[in-house]
């Protein structure tokens, strides 16, 4: 697929004109982006995901015991018998994590960075139900999975952007609607951040949103500096060996200024340790409990290869690469490894491919640091081992 080619995804627009007119720009409603869409999870199955401790749920109700009410999970058995009929909503986060039909929705969006995909979050809602006008700070595509949704657009906004007196929700106390359609099963819409949109189940239905991570400015400098400092001796100071005298000791004068930007410009403008901790920053897990690995060696790694058995990608797991004047960097789960550029296409296939086996491994088997990394990555729990089916 070249970056023209036309995509139903995209509504048959290709992939370059999707990037240059509306993304982080402005909304696109796609008609059967997925045509004959069948929800890979059922509204049930969601519903018994919401009861399992390590899943993130939350339920919203517009008429509870006060306007909007959250109820976070996991929840009971019985929490689905003792809900009003209509005007409430299930939102669970990272679906793709815990159902592997769902993580393969991911495939459709393989156009983007996939470093900059967060989770698919699936909501179901009773008629009416809803979470109120709100707006993202990210991108978001809202795939129809069952029934139907109207949903509405409004204004752009901001930090600025007056909302309701809510301690849990952060609903928009003005909506000035411009747009609105009604989606079915298989439509898509996609969102930029920060314009105001509002959704409504116009009978009982889910949606599926593809929500992207943006770090704001406030995390980048807040964990970067906090990455950076681990580098920094302490003799590496503020220093004026150029000082000459002053009128008023109690002036700080610019020239302290230009010092002071000097030093942090030393620091900050390393594009190495930059791009070390960007991407372990990117690929931390969003349930960092949930990559582990076993006490394995190389031999008992070896020896289930040659029994049959595959290595693939834990669901809660983020991998990625990048290249560097030494070499080369993969990213996994956050943590980062310098390997020679000898294994650029090793680490694609580890980035990339569904499963690993001895048949695409090949050759790699025979590689010392080939196998070193491959059981760092399944000791670590970025890689499971499964039995081949």
């Amino acid at each position: 697929m070249t970056s023209n080619t036309p995509l139903q995804l995209l509504g048959g627009i290709s992939v370059q004109q999707f990037l240059r007119e509306y993304w982080q720009k402005k909304p696109l409603l796609i008609r059967q982006a997925i045509p004959d869409f069948q929800s890979p999870i059922s509204p049930d199955e969601l519903a018994g995901l919401s009861l399992e401790e390590e899943v993130e749920s939350r339920l919203v109700l517009e008429h509870g015991e006060h306007p909007w009410e959250l109820r976070r999970g996991p929840f009971a058995e019985d929490t689905y018998q003792n809900l009003p009929k209509r005007d409430w909503t299930l939102l669970v986060q990272a679906v793709d994590q815990f159902v592997p039909e769902v993580a393969e929705l991911l495939e459709h969006f393989r156009f983007l960075p996939n470093w900059r995909i967060d989770d698919i979050m699936i909501s179901y809602a009773a008629p009416g139900g809803g979470v109120g006008p709100h707006y993202d700070n990210y991108d978001v595509f809202l795939l129809q999975g069952y029934g139907k949704r109207r949903w509405r657009i409004g204004q752009m906004c901001d930090s600025e952007s007056p909302l309701l007196e809510h301690a849990d929700l952060k609903i928009l106390a003005d909506f000035a609607g411009t747009d609105e359609w009604v989606l079915e099963p298989g439509d898509m819409l996609y969102l930029p951040p920060r314009l105001a949109h509002f959704g409504t189940a116009e009978d009982e239905c889910m949606t599926i949103s593809v929500g992207f991570r943006a770090p704001s400015a406030s995390e980048v400098l807040t964990h970067f500096t906090d990455f950076l400092a681990q580098f920094i001796p302490d003799e590496d100071r503020y220093s004026d060996a150029d000082l000459t005298q002053q009128d008023d000791p109690y002036q700080i004068q610019s020239d302290a200024l230009v010092r002071l930007k000097k030093l942090l410009a030393e620091h900050m403008g390393d594009e190495r340790l930059l791009l070390t901790w960007f991407g372990q920053f990117m690929t931390e897990p969003k349930y960092p409990e949930l990559v582990a690995g076993p006490d394995i060696d190389e031999n008992e790694l070896l020896n289930a290869l040659e029994d049959g058995a595959v290595l693939v990608r834990n669901p809660s797991s983020r991998l990625a690469w990048s290249e560097i004047d030494l070499g080369l960097l993969l990213f996994a789960s956050g943590q980062s490894r310098l390997l020679p550029a000898e294994l650029r296409d090793l680490l694609k296939l580890i980035c990339s491919a569904d499963a690993l086996h001895q048949d695409n491994l090949g050759q790699w088997l025979g590689n010392d640091e080939a196998r070193t990394l491959l059981l760092e990555l399944v000791k670590q729990g970025s890689l499971e081992l499964a039995d081949e089916e």
